[in-house]
């Protein structure tokens, strides 16, 4: 009965382990993002807010928004919401014209998982 036991508990580990890695390995995905991913959007946005899965770090995360003649809109520093580190803010200092747009997000969470992705809008 002894290894019975011992080959129940080593299971029992094995299994907890299991469930459990998979969210230590879990990396910072976009979830949202204003505006929204493939929008029409009506006039200039203010800013561009990217919201994700887990927490990342502002100092080592890079969003850069290209637009129409592939002309890169430089973002100032990028800031965490009131403290909600799984949302990032970019002001845009200038009205965008008319056109396509895609931003392109590199990001670090506070993990230290780097990822990475682009999605696109149009201003009207």
């Amino acid at each position: 009965m002894p290894k019975t036991f011992l080959c129940l508990r080593v299971l029992c580990a094995f299994l907890l382990t299991a469930a459990i890695a998979p969210a230590a390995l879990a990396h910072a995905h976009l979830v949202s993002s204003a505006p929204a991913a493939n929008a029409l959007v009506q006039g200039s946005p203010q800013q561009l807010v990217l919201t994700f899965t887990e927490g990342v770090e502002p100092r080592f995360s890079r969003i850069r928004l290209v637009g129409p003649l592939q002309v890169t809109v430089p973002s100032a520093v990028l800031s965490s919401d009131n403290g909600d580190n799984t949302r990032l803010r970019v002001p845009l200092d200038k009205a965008l014209p008319a056109g396509d747009y895609q931003v392109v997000w590199k990001v670090v969470s506070v993990d230290g998982h780097r990822t990475q992705g682009t999605y696109r809008f149009t201003v009207k």
